[in-house]
């Protein structure tokens, strides 16, 4: 059976700041889903992280259909309607644009989106990250498909010995998806050299060289391309398909043990560990750190089974632990150095203004 599951997340209003969705404005977006989807869904989950509100669907309508996103905007826009009436700080804040006009991609929303046709078994993880940029899962999926070290089934399974195709995309490039298939093991270095530029290039999907089948898929949205201005930080999400011709539950967690540096937390200007977190966790160090859940799920006849928190693990505990220490470290820098982001991040807050005003009361001295 071939199926579509979409993930279409947005951040329309928190208590306290930037922290977590009330009650009342998940449980309308929930509820709206639910008593509007007539025969469009086959099933739906929703969660959220940090400030960000998930909607997970399972249709058999494709990627991009107009029905299926209207559906997922009107939700949040009734949300929003409650999160204005409860005096949300960001009400609304992630829907960028006044109407929908067929696609929330460039409305604010984040859209994930995968068509597979449905293996008798097929286990997935949904990926969701807060106060951060979808460069945040550059290194997971670089070391989950590309590397042994990381992913042993690249050299013991027969299929994946043959590699992965990864697509990139350049989200500084504003007139259209402007994008690159690298193919690996052969170019990984080329895979390496654009993906290090996390702000720059990220992985929009990962193929199965073998025989083409999707295997992962990341929202690419950036906030700022689209206001023009600082709105918030991406706070990306990702599907990745596992077992048999994929990496397995293992391959695809253990990267995020590292605790890597992404953009983020405060203000969406500084640099960050990403923290893996249990599902339905708040934000409030320093607005932040950034953070990441993951949900495994298998999904049958397009029904979703109860989901796992996969984080939510004695050993994740202790990587918790770690990465709050090197998150506080980083922090007691303050504004120094690499502490905080380059200013062609930066340059989408409101810096840029003071910036000028200080650059015309510079002198050349003679």
């Amino acid at each position: 059976m071939k199926i579509t599951i979409s993930a279409i997340k947005a951040d329309i209003g928190s208590i306290g700041g930037h922290e977590t969705p009330s009650k009342a404005v998940y449980e309308t977006v929930r509820k709206y889903v639910l008593e509007n989807k007539k025969d469009l869904l086959l099933d739906l989950f929703t969660t959220y992280v940090g400030d960000d509100i998930a909607l997970l669907m399972t249709h058999t309508r494709g990627e991009n259909n107009s029905d299926i996103h209207k559906l997922a905007w009107d939700a949040f826009v009734a949300g929003t309607e409650v999160a204005k009436k409860q005096g949300l700080y960001g009400a609304g804040q992630d829907l960028l644009k006044d109407s929908f006009s067929g696609n929330v991609k460039g409305m604010g929303p984040g859209v994930c989106e995968m068509e597979f046709d449905e293996r008798p078994n097929e286990p997935f993880i949904f990926f969701q990250a807060d106060k951060t940029d979808p460069g945040a899962f550059n290194l997971p999926m670089y070391l989950s498909f590309a590397d042994p070290m990381y992913s042993p089934g690249l050299f013991i399974s027969a299929k994946m010995r043959q590699g992965y195709e990864f697509t990139i995309m350049n989200v500084y490039h504003t007139e259209g998806d402007k994008v690159i298939k690298l193919n690996a093991p052969e170019e990984i270095y080329d895979v390496a050299a654009l993906l290090r530029d996390l702000e720059t290039y990220v992985v929009e999907s990962v193929h199965l060289r073998a025989t083409g089948d999707i295997a992962a898929k990341v929202s690419t949205s950036r906030l700022h391309n689209i206001a023009g201005t600082y709105v918030g930080k991406d706070d990306p999400v990702a599907l990745v398909r596992l077992q048999k011709l994929f990496p397995d539950a293992g391959e695809v967690l253990s990267p995020y043990a590292l605790g890597y540096y992404v953009a983020g937390d405060n203000r969406g200007s500084h640099n960050t560990p990403l923290l893996p977190v249990k599902t339905h966790s708040i934000v409030s160090y320093f607005d932040g750190p950034a953070c990441v859940s993951a949900l495994g799920f298998c999904v049958h006849d397009g029904i979703f089974t109860e989901p796992v928190d996969m984080f939510d693990h004695p050993v994740w505990e202790r990587v918790r632990e770690k990465v709050s220490d090197k998150a506080i470290e980083m922090r007691r820098q303050g504004f120094f150095g690499c502490a905080m982001l380059g200013m062609n991040e930066l340059e989408y807050t409101e810096i840029v203004d003071h910036i000028k005003e200080l650059d015309a009361r510079f002198v050349v001295r003679k």
